[in-house]
């Protein structure tokens, strides 16, 4: 008896020793019960991890717990918003036929539509007679309060996508987002002194034309776009100074050079082409004779137009003050900035999945020059080091090039866990989560182990004329891995260079990067082709090449068959292209498009001399 007590007593002993000896789990550590947040981002893990544990820890000190949080990372800000436009459909249509409604046709499409649903028949349903026209209202009936009630409801135990935040990506994704009704207002539901201090603005509703905080839609954290470049590729390419353009990657001393990022996959390089576009509109309507006090005021008097017509406003419509040929100078510049894109996807040496590839294949060589958000370009020339007592990869903002945009954070309609997700927002924009973009690591308050390098939103994070902004910015100067005071990194400086005007590209954002990578990617090899015979045969600026080159700058005109499974021809150009995407399948014209710039590469080569 005694004997089996004892072999009992080892045992227990034996079992109980490793859980003795284990260490005991750090005060705060996360335990099942606490709280969970679900993430939607296209942040990387340096990132994630930064701010899962800060929050955590600053949750912990505020409310008593930590939060762990369940991150969903499938891909760019493209992938993001097609999952979470499926995630609401599916859960939107249980909720609808679970009350007893109907599913009518179009209401997939309509509920999470940008606009609302259409009260006129279409002129096909027209043709078809008056049965047809009452079969159609009837149908928008039921379209329409599905619209309004998906749009009223804001309960995840009705209709959820499981997850509560969307954070990061562009503020066009994000805003595209609230108006398809998949994220809801929160300003209202924040502190107050988050967006103003001493009656100035901490974070501005807009700057330079760009939007930074709308009452779904809060940046985060900003940044700009430009040119990472190696400099020892340049001399060898024989290249004078360096290139700070975006026009400088269409020469074609970068053939086969520049390194981009496949826009349909990244929000970010998305903009990046737009700017492209925005900077030759200017450059366009500028050397028409429109200067900026004449753009500023044309554009004021065509957006009070716009709200005067409403829905009888029709693009490219102007008021009688405004001349036509400042309309006809944008339309035209609209077209040189997609050419000078179009060249600059003629020079590519590949175009990537990844945005970060970019200044890293420049900084080993494998390309000399490439296009990249600021923070990627800079940290990439930091870690690079030197050459031969030199840096050999730099960066550079262009002047007069980029816009200052805004990552943002916006709570998703139906949030499971709403009220810690409203804490993760006040936290983002809080001193305590802005450090987290700028600081060292090991530095009070700062990253745990990753540089994240990126530039906070917050105005008192640069140097200012109002006295406690200022006084906040040099407690954070010291601390902050860049040159929070260089004129060349400090947002509200650099966005002083550059005004973004939305009614000149905004609407097209969408089928621009459709189309460039129609007529860069899909047809590359065609593409590539023919511009290394231009290039071979005088440049693009040989008379002996004219044809080719207006071949190949030709924009579709061509035959595509609409939703209603009728076929007509749809000339693309500034006033149709926002419309493309309303009245075709994307499948429809971007299999067409592919086919006729192919068509064309191959015309352009055979024009030559």
């Amino acid at each position: 008896m005694f004997k089996n007590f004892f072999i009992l007593l080892i045992l227990t002993a034996v079992v109980a020793v490793p859980f003795i000896l284990r260490e005991a789990p750090p005060e705060g550590a996360w335990k099942a019960g606490d709280p969970v947040l679900v993430i939607v981002t296209p942040h990387n893990e340096a990132i994630r991890y930064e701010f899962e544990r800060g929050f955590s820890a600053w949750h912990q000190v505020k409310f008593g717990s930590p939060v762990k949080i369940d991150w969903r990372s499938i891909g760019g800000t493209t992938e993001i918003m097609r999952y979470l436009q499926s995630e609401f459909t599916a859960s939107g249509k249980r909720w609808w036929t679970g009350l007893g409604n109907d599913w009518p046709t179009g209401a997939t499409e309509a509920v999470v539509s940008r606009s609302p649903p259409a009260e006129k028949p279409p002129a096909d349903e027209v043709k078809k007679g008056e049965d047809a026209i009452k079969s159609w209202e009837a149908r928008q009936v039921k379209i329409k309060e599905l619209y309004d009630a998906f749009r009223k409801t804001d309960d995840p135990k009705q209709f959820t996508s499981g997850m509560d935040l969307f954070f990061g990506g562009g503020e066009i994704d994000h805003s595209n987002a609230a108006r398809s009704g998949l994220n809801v207002p929160v300003i209202e539901r924040l502190p107050k002194e988050l967006f103003t201090a001493d009656g100035v603005a901490l974070i501005p509703e807009k700057l330079s034309g760009e939007t930074w905080r709308t009452p779904a839609v809060i940046g985060t954290v900003v940044s700009g776009f430009g040119i990472c470049y190696n400099t020892d590729r340049l001399a060898e390419l024989n290249w004078d100074g360096i290139p700070d353009q975006w026009a400088d990657l269409a020469d074609p001393k970068f053939f086969r050079q520049v390194g981009l990022a496949d826009p349909t996959k990244s929000g970010s390089v998305s903009k990046a082409f737009e700017l492209i576009i925005q900077q030759r509109i200017y450059e366009v309507v500028y050397e028409a004779g429109f200067d900026d006090a004449k753009i500023n005021a044309y554009e004021k008097a065509i957006a009070d137009y716009i709200k005067l017509k409403d829905k009888e406003y029709k693009r490219g419509e102007l008021p009688p003050d405004v001349p036509a040929d400042y309309q006809q100078a944008i339309e035209r510049g609209w077209a040189e900035g997609l050419w000078r894109v179009q060249k600059i996807g003629a020079n590519a040496r590949y175009f990537t999945d990844s945005a970060s590839k970019v200044p890293i294949d420049v900084s080993m060589g494998d390309a000399a020059v490439g296009m990249c958000i600021d923070f990627y370009g800079r940290f990439q020339a930091q870690i690079s080091g030197t050459h031969a007592g030199r840096t050999h990869m730099g960066y550079v903002t262009p002047v007069g090039g980029s816009s200052i945009s805004c990552d943002p954070v916006s709570l998703l309609r139906g949030a499971p866990h709403s009220e810690i997700a409203l804490r993760f927002i006040e936290f983002a924009i809080s001193e305590d989560g802005q450090r987290l973009w700028s600081y060292k690591p090991g530095t009070p308050g700062g990253p745990e182990k990753y540089a994240l390098r990126r530039l906070p939103i917050r105005r008192d994070f640069y140097a200012s004329t109002q006295p406690s902004f200022n006084a906040n910015f040099e407690r954070h100067k010291a601390n902050a891995v860049d040159d929070l005071a260089s004129p060349l990194i400090d947002p509200y400086q650099v966005a002083k260079t550059f005004t973004y005007r939305s009614r000149w590209t905004g609407p097209l954002f969408g089928i621009q990067r459709e189309l460039i990578r129609v007529m860069c990617i899909d047809s590359a090899d065609e593409l590539k082709s023919t511009w290394g015979a231009i290039i071979k045969k005088g440049g693009p600026g040989s008379d002996s090449n004219r044809a080719a080159i207006q071949l190949m700058e030709q924009l579709p005109n061509v035959e595509l068959t609409n939703a209603n499974n009728n076929k007509e021809i749809f000339e693309l150009n500034w006033r149709t292209a926002a419309d493309v995407s309303k009245r075709f399948k994307s499948l429809e014209y971007v299999r067409v498009w592919t086919t006729f710039y192919r068509e064309n590469y191959r015309k352009a080569s055979k024009a030559m001399p």
